[in-house]
């Protein structure tokens, strides 16, 4: 696969549609847009990278907007069932290889899971915050939240540390994180005593202690 970054298009721009899409075009990733609302793409054309008003029930007016050429499809219709079951299968037989779906409800959830649908969520504006920058994620393995502020985070070795040591990296200031464990690549047990001069390796990961929003931001900023 090509280095080239990720490519989004969402399908329905309600709250949760409109802040996915708006929380990807400000990490600097092309968004498409698409509603059959033209008030609702309006809303929202000069935020993202392209808005349209279509109807994803009509497999060719998705054909015409080149929707098998993204990346990620974000169904975000979540009301209407029909419509968004419509919107899933045409998007998956046109070729993208991953749709995330709203769901209002578990029996909604169920359904569109069985037709293709490859995540399902069931939220409003904070998910759809979360559910932006899970998409663009590099390097976090997973992320428990301490408090509005700092998380506790797996995280695997960026390229850029590898081949250093951490004493070298001065993680604590360049990156507002603190080392609590390292599990060593190719290895299960975490080690909780890290030695600061160890040499990094492609595979480490390590579980650290930092402010949510800055390890988030550097975590899609970098390369992998």
């Amino acid at each position: 696969m090509s280095n080239k970054r990720k490519q989004f298009a969402v399908i329905g721009l309600g709250v949760f549609g409109s802040t996915i899409a708006s929380s990807l075009a400000k990490m600097g990733y092309e968004v498409l847009a698409v509603d059959r609302d033209i008030t609702c793409v309006e809303r929202i054309a000069n935020t993202v990278t392209k808005a349209v008003q279509a109807d994803a029930t009509d497999i060719n007016e998705l054909r015409s907007l080149g929707i098998g050429e993204f990346d990620t499809v974000i169904v975000a219709i979540g009301n209407h069932l029909e419509e968004s079951m419509l919107s899933v299968m045409n998007v998956k037989e046109l070729g993208v290889p991953y749709v995330l779906a709203k769901a209002k409800n578990k029996q909604f959830m169920q359904i569109l899971l069985k037709i293709g649908a490859d995540r399902v969520v069931r939220s409003e504006k904070e998910m759809g915050e979360r559910v932006a920058k899970s998409l663009v994620r590099k390097n976090i393995i997973d992320i428990i939240e301490v408090d509005n502020d700092y998380s506790i985070i797996e995280m695997k070795a960026p390229a850029s540390w590898i081949g250093k040591t951490l004493k070298t990296l001065n993680v604590r200031s360049a990156y507002k994180m603190n080392i609590l464990a390292i599990r060593y690549a190719n290895q299960e047990k975490l080690v909780l005593s890290v030695d600061p001069n160890y040499v990094i390796e492609d595979g480490d990961h390590f579980l650290v202690l930092g402010e949510t929003e800055a390890v988030e931001k550097y975590d899609y900023l970098i390369e992998k």
